[in-house]
């Protein structure tokens, strides 16, 4: 029976995850290597924002069931929910994993589940057995060379979340488990049952790993039709957004929206690692990843085009995160849209974001300033929506008659 679970990396994942187990009864240590983040927890705060989650970190920590540290302790069960970014080549970078499977090995014991919710390459979840068997020969990490009082038992469950949404699809949603062997998946199922009210679907590790970033592909490449969409209508002189809402009233058509690009930890990654792992095959995601990576550079070539029309251009920015509502910076579009304007120096930049308390430190230049909406539209010259929060809704189109506005969500 898992009593205690040590959870590795308190970000967005990591923290939501430990704050629930502890308020359904688990005894969890939270680990993170930021001095700061285990401080704001300690005293029972969130230190990001997803609604009702400081609610339940506060309670977590003061019954007792939560405690943080910058080292993990020894637990039943290893939750490993750390960043698995990518180079500047889109190499996968599996350093996090492997500095948090390494940190664990003084604290394995024979029976404890080691399960990685990371979204990763094809092949990690093996590689984390590896290392492990490599470090510790004592333990054995397969059905067929050690019985179940010798061993441990690895898998992969990757998150499928939505910022905005976590706490509750934490719960909710049906979740993907691949063990290493068929042991290490029943184990792992059986420790998800305890809190989880969606299907569990079994599989194995590496199809678990591919499950994941083939949705965030799915996504990724049906986005990019739509933004390829934006640039064919704009080319043409035709409103993108109408057109999509006509052609969606087919039967069998499903066209996405367009945006300033795509953002955020998994849907403007993941793609890279299917890339990574057969490029000869995936020339159609490949293309998409370009298709939406491009999709910023082009917003900002048609801000600039704008800005020639006046001697020192007041250009307003609203949002900065990569998707409505949240405060998720992470591969956001939006950002690069606003740094690139800041290096251009074409003008003055009002950022507007709601869910951030200060500029992150690319945007923290003279000619950049956190603004509050009424005062940036009002001094500006221009109008960038870049995210759809529900706040811009507020906005007095009345307002915006006297500005040139260029709306990359059809919000306005």
């Amino acid at each position: 029976m898992v009593k205690k679970v040590c959870v590795l990396g308190l970000g967005y994942i990591g923290l939501p995850t430990a704050s629930l187990l502890a308020i359904k009864g688990f005894a969890v240590h939270g680990v993170d290597i930021s001095q700061h983040t285990v401080d704001l927890i300690s005293q029972g705060k969130a230190h990001i924002h997803e609604p009702d989650l400081d609610i339940m970190v506060k309670a977590a920590v003061q019954s007792g069931q939560l405690a943080v540290s910058t080292e993990p302790v020894a637990a039943d069960v290893f939750v490993l929910a750390v960043p698995t970014p990518f180079l500047e080549d889109q190499k996968p970078d599996l350093s996090y994993v492997h500095q948090a499977t390494m940190s664990i090995m003084p604290y394995l014991q024979p029976g404890n589940i080691v399960v990685l919710e990371s979204t990763s390459p094809v092949g990690t979840t093996e590689r984390i057995a590896g290392w492990i068997a490599e470090s510790r020969p004592d333990l054995g990490v397969t059905e067929s060379l050690h019985n179940e009082c010798e061993r441990v038992f690895i898998a992969h469950c990757p998150e499928r979340v939505m910022p905005g949404q976590i706490l509750r699809e934490l719960v909710e949603n049906d979740r993907i488990i691949g063990g290493i062997d068929s042991p290490s998946t029943q184990k792992a199922v059986e420790f998800y049952q305890q809190f989880v009210s969606g299907m569990i679907l079994e599989t194995n590790s590496r199809t678990a790993e591919i499950a994941k970033l083939v949705e965030n592909s799915f996504r990724d490449v049906n986005i990019a039709f739509a933004n390829e969409l934006s640039l064919i209508c704009d080319h043409l002189g035709i409103n993108v957004w109408e057109m999509i809402r006509l052609a969606n009233h087919h039967p069998r058509v499903n066209i996405l929206q367009p945006g300033p690009g795509v953002g955020g930890h998994c849907i403007a990654v993941d793609p890279w690692f299917l890339v990574d792992a057969a490029p000869e095959q995936t020339r159609l995601i490949h293309t998409a990843r370009v298709v939406n990576d491009y999709k910023p550079g082009y917003i900002v070539e048609r801000i600039k085009q704008r800005a020639e029309r006046f001697k020192d251009p007041v250009i307003a920015c609203l949002g900065l995160s990569f998707k409505a509502n949240i405060d998720d910076l992470r591969e956001s579009p939006s950002v690069k849209i606003a740094e690139n304007l800041s290096r251009l120096t074409i003008g003055t930049l009002l950022v507007v974001e709601p869910h951030i308390q200060s500029l992150p430190e690319s945007l923290r230049q003279e000619h950049v300033h956190l603004t509050e909406l009424e005062e940036a539209i009002r001094r500006s010259d221009i109008v960038v929506l870049l995210v759809n929060h529900d706040m811009f809704q507020r906005i007095d189109r009345n307002l915006l008659k006297e500005k040139i506005v260029l709306d990359t969500r059809g919000f306005l």
